[in-house]
């Protein structure tokens, strides 16, 4: 196989193959969609390969079957699909605690199985998910800014799994001189996310539907950023011959859930977004002061304005639903 320097398309463009472990969530199909409009070849693998969600790719990305907590799957793969680059977004999100047996299966082996088994087969450049979690409620970093140098604070089992992964990350970075590199996504929106944060997500599609809805507070914070922008970050971080650090945060945009909903009702001003109390909620919120500087400036990124992005996410569910789009 030619390396990626020498596989140029007839515009001079350098084409990469990638390959794509757990391509079938939330953003994983936008950013292989994103991949092959740059005119990269795509390779997925995933434990539901016949998922709905990579009907849009499905007829330009190679899809295969196989389960990132087993070795062997992983290593098949990627031999047979001998990429470029590796970006993993094979993770479980939303789940309880109850049940850990399964998140470390996936969150922590699998991210393992990943660096291992790019390792062995030569491959330096590999991307992940890791996440906003890493750093805990908000309130145990004041209210400040916080960026990639701030202790990681989480305690929950899936904030712990990220911690890990990062250390994971560098461990093989440093051990055998691999160019591994993070994303901490902050709270991903969008019309069709169901795990996770989705308070976000609910102050915009039920109402978008002509559905209620109801929230505890009214000053919950958040920090949203739309799958899209998310995409592009990784389609960007992907692609990077080097990355100058080995983690960066997303960022996104800081309001409450009241603001968010005053928002969507300059779209839909009869909406039903109603709260229980306007003070209350601010102490328990997760990260909404976030910098995101070594992203944007390194990676020249200009995230859409985010009132743009609600009208487009209640639009997108408006017409799914047979309703008139606004705005």
């Amino acid at each position: 196989m030619a390396p990626a320097s020498q596989r140029e398309t007839t515009k001079g463009v350098c084409v990469m193959r990638v390959a794509v472990l757990g391509g079938s969530g939330f953003i994983g199909p936008r950013v292989m969609r994103k991949l092959v409009e740059h005119g990269h070849e795509v390779h997925c693998m995933d434990i539901a390969p016949e998922g709905p969600s990579l009907d849009p790719v499905r007829d330009r990305v190679t899809i295969t079957r196989g389960d990132i907590t087993l070795m062997d799957d992983v290593v098949e793969m990627l031999a047979l699909s001998k990429p470029d680059r590796v970006l993993n977004l094979a993770y479980i999100l939303g789940a309880t605690e109850d049940d850990p047996h399964p998140q470390v299966r996936v969150n922590i082996l699998g991210m393992d199985n990943c660096f291992e088994a790019a390792r062995i087969l030569g491959i330096r450049r590999v991307v992940y998910a890791s996440s906003i979690a890493v750093y805990g409620a908000q309130r145990l970093h004041g209210e400040r800014v916080v960026n990639e140098d701030d202790p990681r604070l989480g305690t929950r089992l899936y904030a712990v799994s990220k911690i890990f992964n990062e250390h994971q990350a560098d461990w093989y970075n440093h051990a055998y001189d691999m160019a591994i590199t993070g994303v901490r996504p902050a709270n991903i929106t969008g019309p069709d996310k169901v795990r996770g944060s989705t308070n976000h997500v609910l102050c915009q599609v039920l109402p978008a539907r002509n559905e209620p809805v109801h929230f505890p507070y009214r000053d919950t914070m958040t920090l949203p950023l739309h799958v899209e922008d998310m995409a592009e970050v990784f389609l960007r971080v992907t692609v990077a011959e080097e990355t100058a650090h080995s983690i960066y945060n997303s960022g996104g945009h800081s309001m409450s859930l009241g603001d968010l909903a005053d928002v969507v009702r300059e779209f839909l001003p009869e909406a039903e977004i109603t709260f229980g109390a306007d003070e209350g909620g601010r102490e328990d919120s997760g990260i909404h002061l976030m910098d995101n500087s070594r992203l944007v400036e390194e990676f020249e990124l200009q995230y859409a304005p985010f009132r743009q992005r609600v009208l487009e996410t209640i639009n997108e569910v408006r017409i799914g639903e047979g309703l008139p789009p606004v705005g």
